[in-house]
């Protein structure tokens, strides 16, 4: 064989490897802006309850005079979640998420002894707009937490992981509660 035969044989290796290595880093880069899209969508709902939340405790403050820490409560996870949410700190936003949680569970179970509130159309609007943007979050949350498994998973794969680390691409992190911060509120603590 001359050295040509090997030159071009060298030269079609490359230009597969190059081609490898391209297609490898392009499916990172889909991963890397799935994750971003799946966060923006939990983002815009996160956002549209942020501005929901101090109409439900407005319209609530007006008929629970005694109940000022339950609605603290909601205004504080609130700030925290805005907070979290503006950093993107994904672990920070889900111990806020929790407190939240907990809060308008306390709140909607301290309605229960207003029944002047509970006949309000403004809280019930309020309550079920909240409420359908709850189970918005949680079901953006399965397809964040799944494009986030995806991006991971793939950075950890061979040959991936090389492009990856070359090129600086990371894992993410999920977007969990803890099992405190899923448990439903204590009603008998509520009202005991």
């Amino acid at each position: 064989m001359d050295l040509s035969t090997y030159f071009f044989g060298f030269l079609a290796v490359s230009v597969f490897l190059l081609m490898i290595a391209i297609t490898i880093y392009n499916n990172l880069v889909n991963s890397k802006h799935a994750v971003s899209q799946a966060w923006s969508n939990i983002d815009i709902l996160l956002k549209q309850r942020h501005d929901e939340l101090p109409k439900l405790v407005e319209t609530c403050k007006q008929y629970m005079q005694f109940e000022q820490a339950t609605l603290n409560m909601v205004m504080q996870a609130r700030a925290r979640i805005a907070s979290a949410r503006e950093a993107t700190d994904v672990s920070s936003l889900g111990a806020a998420e929790g407190m939240l949680r907990m809060g308008l569970g306390n709140l909607y179970a301290v309605a229960e002894a207003y029944p002047e509130l509970k006949a309000s159309e403004k809280f019930q609007y309020l309550q079920t707009r909240i409420s359908s943007l709850e189970n918005g979050i949680a079901d953006r949350r399965e397809f964040y937490n799944e494009s986030v498994k995806n991006n991971n998973v793939l950075i950890d794969q061979f040959p991936e992981i090389i492009i990856a680390r070359w090129f600086g691409f990371g894992a993410r992190d999920l977007l969990e509660f803890s099992i405190e911060d899923k448990a439903d509120p204590n009603l008998g603590k509520l009202f005991a």
